[in-house]
């Protein structure tokens, strides 16, 4: 009766070191594998223990075989069900045993209950209950059958550190359990069962287990106990998606009707897709280093208000493998995904396929004008690394696109006193500078932005955003670019989000903040032209409305400064005087000026898209002339009497080095053109408008885009001066040809 009574403690010793796993995995997988790892180990023990017709009880060692055996043919048939259905046993038996350890130290906890990761649960159970059960038969220490069980702690408690919940109530039940055992074998294994010191300490046990569970949080290694995973070097970065969802921006712009997927929440939000946050000076990308995760998400450094936001997330035609979700999101159920730790972003494994539904549950912060008002820009490791700006693949020097958005960020936030109001100022003069645009050019390296700051000045939300991330960068301002989606169509009691509401913002990083976005979109791309889109979200409303608020209250714009605004100027609708005539003379003006400034700005536009056109000789030829328009502003005042080499030389002496380099090849092009007898091909064309292209950069870097515009400005840029372009005389021109 003793040895029957000690086993089935050792049975229930082993099933609690078992369930310390729940940490991990939660108690629901937990479980029915813990019971049947800590069951059939101790019975089969027992029926093993019997006398044989000798009288002595079977060998140790034909346990030790019989278990295994038993272990194997127990697994198979319970944990390794699905592995043994689709034909992967071996593979995942073996993953299971050997690295399983590994793998849930690099994954977030609670880890996913696949059977691979369960294995260890199976494993460190039957091997505590079997060692257990043989110490408690087969030899008269009365504590030597608790110590396999420890030895089950040992490898649970460290795997759990960081997961949900609390081991206290299970160390409290072991506790009782191991002083119940004691009791059991006080008089050794055949002094028989002695009921009277059993029915005295069964309280004393339950005593001893209630003290474990109240001194259990002053252990001194409760308040931050050892963490193996601080010792696991993080995964590197990868590409969980061949093609980047900011290349996609443009083409779903273009087909904005096409349903990505559908929400089902009480309260509208904005879904972040992707964060990117490396620049290699021609696309960005990201640098999370993903993990696996069971369904939580790590909490970010994001102290402050916040609401918390349920939502039911269907895809449809979303392509790729980035799960969208409101940041920050904190569990998900439904769809097994890999989580960025430090910035939130979930991933599937594969990729996502229609009909596919998750539920999510997010914080979402709420930031107040007090709140950015106060606020720095981080320094941190992360921080630095997001204020990198690389030349681009295989650049032996700085681009001159470099210089020039410095330029123009420090002439946008001129004057801004603070962090928050720089950031504000930076959009809010992005939303005034250029149009949106859904027919613009992809693209949003150093040539493209420049393009579209200097001449498009039209583009999509992967323009404004990639444009106001890298201005950010060059004045000191931490930055990276997010993918996501805002609006949609309400249907019912749920919201298709289409292709034509994805949405880019950038964000900047604030000292104990962490990452606040903002929104440099002009109001024309803010609002969709549908009447049943959904609005945005109030959560995004309050956010711009706080960094409004934030960046007047440093410019010393609060209430009070509003109130004296207002009533120093005249009431509306009071008293009934005429119009002074000067207001009429100053529309006038007003108007006049303005048509004047539109023609020399689109003269030279149109000019210009004139000289593009056309059979290639004529394109080479427009080529020239708009680099001649270019070397005006460095000095060139006429090509009367300059063979086309005399203009390269001018070039090289008044701009550099660099502009010998297209301005030579391109008077080549043009003596071709002029002198030999076969006609010069396309190609040729597209080369001549890019080395001329090329001079305009190089002229805009040395002589400054205010030069350049004060110059614009001249009644001269309304005439064509390409029909003054005086060839020089006969002769020399062949003379240069030739030698040419």
């Amino acid at each position: 009766m003793t040895r029957y009574a000690s086993l089935a403690v050792t049975a229930c010793l082993a099933a609690v070191a078992g369930l310390a796993f729940h940490r991990v995995f939660g108690f629901g997988p937990v479980v029915p594998v813990a019971a049947v790892a800590a069951v059939v180990p101790t019975v089969l023990c027992g029926l093993l223990s019997g006398p044989r017709k000798s009288g002595e009880p079977w060998p140790l060692w034909i346990s030790l075989v019989l278990t295994v055996v038993a272990w194997a043919g127990t697994v198979t048939v319970t944990v390794l069900r699905p592995a043994l259905a689709d034909g992967t046993l071996p593979q995942t038996l073996r993953d299971g045993v050997l690295s399983s350890w590994k793998a849930i130290l690099t994954t977030l906890l609670p880890a996913p209950a696949e059977p691979e990761y369960l294995v260890l649960v199976s494993v460190v159970v039957w091997l505590a209950a079997f060692a257990s059960a043989e110490l408690a038969l087969r030899t008269s220490l009365r504590a030597a059958p608790c110590v396999p069980a420890l030895g089950g702690w040992a490898v649970a408690l460290p795997l759990g550190v960081d997961g949900p919940g609390s081991n206290l109530p299970l160390a409290a039940a072991a506790v009782a359990l191991t002083a119940v055992l004691l009791l059991l074998r006080a008089d050794g294994p055949g002094a028989g069962f002695a009921w009277r010191p059993l029915a005295a300490g069964v309280p004393a046990a339950a005593v001893l287990g209630a003290l474990a569970l109240a001194a259990g949080p002053v252990v001194p290694v409760g308040a931050r106990p050892y963490d193996p995973r601080e010792r696991v070097q993080a995964p590197p970065p990868q590409q969980r998606d061949g093609v980047s969802p900011l290349d996609r921006v443009g083409g779903w712009l273009l087909r904005p009707g096409e349903v990505m997927f559908t929400v089902r929440s009480g309260r509208t939000e904005l879904e972040r897709l992707a964060v990117l946050d490396r620049f290699d000076g021609v696309t960005w990308s990201s640098t999370a280093r993903f993990v696996p995760t069971g369904s939580r998400v790590p909490e970010g450094p994001r102290p402050g208000e916040r609401h918390e936001v349920e939502q039911h997330i269907t895809i449809r035609g979303l392509p790729g493998v980035w799960v969208p979700a409101p940041d920050r999101p904190r569990r998900i159920e439904g769809l097994p995904v890999v989580v960025d730790p430090d910035s939130g972003a979930l991933a599937a494994g594969r990729p996502l396929r229609p009909g596919q539904t998750y539920r999510v549950t997010s914080v979402v912060p709420e930031w107040t004008a007090g709140d950015l008002a106060a606020a720095a820009l981080a320094t941190d490791a992360e921080a630095r690394a997001a204020l990198e700006m690389p030349w681009g693949p295989g650049a032996e020097e700085a681009p001159v696109q470099i210089a020039e958005f410095r330029r123009f960020a420090e002439a946008a936030t001129r004057g801004a006193g603070s962090p928050i109001e720089k950031a504000a100022l930076l959009a809010e003069y992005l939303r005034r500078y250029a149009a949106y645009d859904v027919t613009a050019p992809p693209g949003h390296g150093y040539r493209q932005l420049d393009y579209f700051l200097s001449e498009g000045r039209r583009g999509t939300p992967e323009h404004f955003a990639t444009a106001y991330a890298l201005l950010a960068r060059t004045i000191g301002m931490p930055s990276r670019v997010v993918v996501g989606f805002r609006g949609g169509r309400r249907v019912g009691d749920t919201v298709q989000v289409r292709s034509g509401d994805v949405l880019v913002w950038p964000e900047i990083k604030f000292a104990d903040l962490g990452w606040i976005r903002f929104n440099p979109l002009p109001d024309s791309g803010r609002r969709s032209n549908e009447d049943d889109s959904v609005a945005a979200g109030e959560t995004e409303q309050k956010l711009e409305q706080a960094q409004q608020s934030a960046a007047s209250r440093q410019r010393g714009e609060g209430p009070g400064r509003t109130a004296e605004k207002e009533a120093s100027e005249p009431a509306a609708g009071g008293g009934g005087s005429p119009t002074p005539w000067w207001v009429f003379a100053s529309a006038a003006a007003a108007v006049l000026v303005t048509g004047y400034v539109l023609a020399v700005l689109l003269a030279p536009a149109l000019r210009r898209r004139r000289r593009r056109t056309g059979p290639p000789a004529a394109r080479i030829t427009g080529a020239w002339h708009q680099a001649l328009d270019h070397l005006a502003d460095v000095g060139l005042s006429t090509a009367r009497t300059l063979t086309a080499h005399e203009v390269a030389v001018f070039g090289a002496s008044s701009v550099g080095a660099d502009a010998h380099g297209h301005l030579r090849p391109l008077a080549d092009l043009v003596n071709h053109s002029r002198f030999a007898a076969s006609r010069p091909d396309p190609r040729a064309a597209d080369r001549a408008w890019e080395h001329s292209d090329a001079v305009g950069r190089l002229v805009t870097a040395k002589a400054g885009r205010v030069r350049r515009l004060r110059r614009r400005l001249h009644p001269r840029s309304l005439v064509d001066g390409s029909g003054k372009e005086r060839r020089p005389p006969a002769g020399r021109r062949r003379v240069r040809s030739a030698g040419g």
